[in-house]
């Protein structure tokens, strides 16, 4: 399995970026999918999970300013990101977990200016 992140960039705060994450394979239905970010000097935390059957769960930090999504027509998880903030720079790095693997893309760099 090969995750492939985009969407990330430089915006201000309050702004809004959209990440997806394309992966390859035909299994791609039966993956649990995340989102998670490290910033600098930071361990790398989950930051939200979207279950094969499209079950979701967010990092109370993001809760209510992002969404995590998934189009299983098209290899794809996305997430939505409103009412960015500082502290939300980070990289950002999509995982996916199919039969008790985990994998990983390369991360995109989010930056928020205030």
């Amino acid at each position: 399995v090969q995750l492939q992140a985009s969407g990330g960039g430089l915006v201000q705060a309050g702004g809004s970026l959209r990440l997806s994450c394309v992966a390859s394979g035909s299994l791609f239905s039966a993956m649990s999918m995340a989102w998670y970010r490290q910033a600098p000097g930071k361990q790398r935390d989950v930051v939200a999970s979207i279950s094969s059957r499209g079950n979701t769960n967010y990092a109370d930090s993001v809760k209510g300013r992002y969404t995590i999504s998934r189009d299983n027509t098209k290899n794809t998880m996305y997430l939505q990101m409103n009412n960015l903030k500082p502290e939300d720079t980070a990289v950002y790095y999509c995982g996916a977990t199919l039969f008790d693997s985990r994998y990983w893309g390369q991360g995109t760099q989010v930056t928020v200016s205030s």
